[in-house]
């Protein structure tokens, strides 16, 4: 089964930015925006690229081959712009970017929530910013979704501590469950290495 991934990055998705949300509110949104030579520019451009990927995507998910009136988990897409391009400002401040973050974030919890398994399976095909036709697994384009966001994320992270702000832990590690079976595993490696 591979939902139950897909899950785990959602609720991982949320959670990051959520922190991020947090950490910003304490800062001027002129220090959100001053151009720190990121490939962004700045925080804020960085956030804002994030946000329009993610739009981008969904709004490509929401032409699904098993759902051809759309998802009824992204009927909300609507309240959101539909970016053009992936410099586009979409939030000129912290406020309305903490706003639509936490809304946006939503919208992909239900959307993960509503998949099925055969959902995963199919080919999605979709037109790039630059109008070029592609054809590829929707599960495999799911999972750019969510590396997308963890790999920009990554770059705020940088920025926002050349400002001195550290947002704590970032790894998926913390949300995958212990299954606390630590003796089984010494216990096999053990049988194996008697094995040999």
């Amino acid at each position: 089964m591979i939902k139950p991934n897909f899950e785990l990055m959602a609720e991982y998705n949320a959670l990051m930015n959520q922190k991020f949300c947090d950490s910003i509110s304490t800062v001027s949104n002129d220090i959100l925006w001053q151009d720190q030579k990121a490939f962004f520019g700045s925080i804020l451009g960085t956030l804002n690229h994030l946000m329009v990927g993610d739009l981008i995507w969904l709004n490509r998910f929401n032409q699904h081959p098993s759902h051809p009136k759309g998802f009824k988990a992204l009927e909300t897409l609507t309240d959101f712009p539909l970016p053009t391009k992936l410099t586009q400002v979409l939030c000129e401040d912290k406020q309305s970017f903490i706003i639509a973050r936490q809304a946006l974030d939503q919208v992909v919890i239900r959307f993960i929530d509503k998949l099925n398994e055969s959902d995963f399976l199919q080919i999605l095909s979709y037109k790039n910013t630059k109008g070029d036709c592609f054809s590829k697994p929707f599960s495999m384009l799911l999972q750019h979704f969510f590396n997308h966001q963890t790999h920009h994320r990554g770059q705020v992270t940088t920025l926002l501590s050349q400002t001195d702000i550290d947002i704590g832990e970032t790894d998926l590690l913390m949300l995958i469950p212990d299954l606390d079976d630590c003796q089984g595993v010494q216990t096999m490696a053990i049988s194996h290495n008697a094995m040999l």
